[in-house]
């Protein structure tokens, strides 16, 4: 099985920056305890972060050529904007969760429409860095 785990703008500062709301868990710190989980389950993790909104886009329709089972996708502050990154994940038909580290909903309304939750399969927002592993594991425990 193959996972892809896509990160949006501004994650690549994880660690470094507003600590009181996303944590001080780094990216790699992320993926890597991703990859130990997928390597005990005998999964293939792909990852990917991008600060741009048409490689994002690029990448997921990548998912077709490189036979994507699944994705986990924090889009970071294209939740609330991308209709471009929406079409490309109706366009690949991988279904997807969608994480967020923080409750967007306890933070600026601006932030509380999000363009994917309802093509989403699920939602996890608000549980901090824990959230990716929460969509890893639910995915595993589906296949």
């Amino acid at each position: 099985m193959k996972i892809l785990v896509i990160n949006g703008p501004n994650l690549n500062l994880l660690g470094k920056r507003e600590s009181s709301i996303y944590g001080n868990e780094s990216l790699d710190d992320i993926i890597s305890s991703l990859e130990n989980i997928c390597a005990k389950k005998n999964a293939s993790l792909l990852t990917f972060q991008s600060n741009a909104e048409h490689e994002i886009v690029e990448k997921i329709h990548s998912c077709q050529n490189k036979k994507v089972d699944w994705m986990i996708i924090n889009p970071g502050a294209f939740t609330h904007t991308s209709i471009a990154i929406r079409d490309a994940l109706i366009g690949v038909e991988v279904p997807f969760y969608e994480v967020h580290i923080s409750n967007i909903f306890a933070r600026e309304e601006f932030r509380h429409k999000s363009y994917f939750s309802d093509i989403a399969q699920g939602v996890i927002c608000g549980f901090g860095t824990s959230g990716y592993e929460s969509a890893l594991l639910k995915i595993l425990d589906k296949n």
